[in-house]
């Protein structure tokens, strides 16, 4: 496997230099700077390629070319931004990154009510609280029809906890949810959320899904052209929020986008924490049925809540099966490498770190990406591979 860092370009306060000390050989990043929307030029997507390279690194894996809502919803000039969107593959063809990792979570990218949550080591981890968000929904945002998509314990639970919040408590909770995390795309004022849900509700899932499969017969031809493999990131969490539509979020899910667009460059990005949040969907078993199509790994763990709350665990303490899930694709690289295949070697990354030590005093660490707690992460997961690698051969 590809032992692969996300680094969030030449502003990120993890130099290229300690993502070597950390033993990643790869680079998993974007062009940061241009906007949504826009097309990458291929000189700068080649620079930056350079950049990396002189540093001893691979960028083998974009995350993300980000989708404009108007592509999800396909209105206002989706059609241009599809074609935009195909100029940005082939400039990423052209510099040689092999895949592009992209969502099509409507509205929030991937979501958390509380970005340091107390671990009994003291270090801080990234959580999601349904009866803070509930608490957010019904009585913060108001939505229209909030309540119905809550248990009558929640709602209690949610009007008690709210009772309870303090105005900066609230805030907090309210731009944690809504004004973006790192590598998402974008953040919303309480007015223009508004707007936006109601937009995908009217959708519904169907609609949602018909619109993902009308954009990958649109760019994957490109894709396949240009020698790149999109690898669409599963939804974070896998469950309704503010009652929008999922349409990348179980193995049924998986199963309907790749049969829709039946080509080797419409692949998935396996991401264990997401997937993983929902105690229906069995990794290991999606990692044997889909290991032909997995081009792009997120190796991250979590601890399950009846609710539907979870907190990130450390990367091999969590209610995943990580072991076997390694397992499962060092298995598929051996099938790749017998039948000769040209990507043989999956990229992955340690998803996620705690934050801990004397990075609790540093300013400017992003949220979910602190150097020692991906530190720690890479080096559990390297010796669960090279132990499995051992014992396998």
């Amino acid at each position: 496997m590809q032992e692969s860092w996300r680094w969030f370009g030449p502003s990120d306060s993890i130099s290229l230099e300690k993502i070597k000390q950390a033993g990643a050989t790869h680079i998993v990043t974007s062009m940061h700077d241009i906007p949504t929307g826009d097309i990458w030029p291929e000189t700068e997507v080649i620079a930056r390629n350079e950049k990396i390279k002189a540093s001893g690194l691979c960028w083998n894996v974009v995350e993300s070319i980000p989708l404009h809502n108007d592509i999800k919803t396909r209105s206002g000039n989706y059609l241009e931004l599809i074609e935009n969107y195909k100029e940005s593959i082939r400039s990423v063809g052209k510099a040689g990154i092999p895949a592009v990792c992209y969502n099509f979570m409507p509205v929030v990218d991937w979501t958390r009510t509380n970005l340091s949550y107390r671990m009994p080591n003291s270090s801080q981890a990234l959580r999601f609280e349904l009866t803070d968000f509930a608490a957010y929904d019904v009585y913060m945002l108001k939505r229209q029809g909030a309540e119905l998509d809550y248990t009558q314990a929640v709602l209690e639970k949610a009007k008690s906890r709210f009772s309870e919040m303090g105005e900066q408590e609230q805030l907090l909770l309210e731009k944690n949810i809504i004004a973006g995390l790192p590598g998402g795309e974008g953040s919303y004022t309480r007015e223009s959320i508004k707007v936006a849900i109601e937009q995908f509700i009217a959708l519904g899932t169907e609609g949602l899904r018909h619109n993902l499969i009308e954009f990958l017969k649109a760019v994957v031809p490109v894709a396949e052209q240009s020698g790149v493999k999109l690898c669409i990131h599963p939804d974070d969490p896998p469950f309704s929020l503010f009652g929008l539509p999922r349409v990348v979020s179980t193995a049924e899910d998986v199963r309907k986008i790749l049969t829709a667009v039946d080509s080797a460059a419409n692949g998935i990005t396996l991401c264990a924490g997401s997937y993983g949040a929902r105690c229906d969907n069995d990794l290991v078993a999606m990692a044997e049925e889909f290991g032909p199509r997995i081009y792009f790994v997120h190796l991250r763990n979590v601890k399950r809540e009846e609710d539907g709350s979870f907190y990130e665990s450390d990367h091999l303490d969590g209610d995943n099966d990580m072991v076997g899930l390694i397992n499962a694709l060092l298995k598929e690289e051996r099938r790749r490498k017998q039948a000769g295949e040209s990507l043989v070697s999956i990229p992955m990354r340690p998803d996620h770190g705690h934050l801990m030590a004397d990075e609790e005093k540093s300013e400017g660490v992003k949220p979910g990406y602190s150097y020692m707690g991906r530190l720690r992460g890479l080096a559990e997961l390297r010796g669960v591979i090279h132990a499995l690698k051992h014992l396998n051969t």
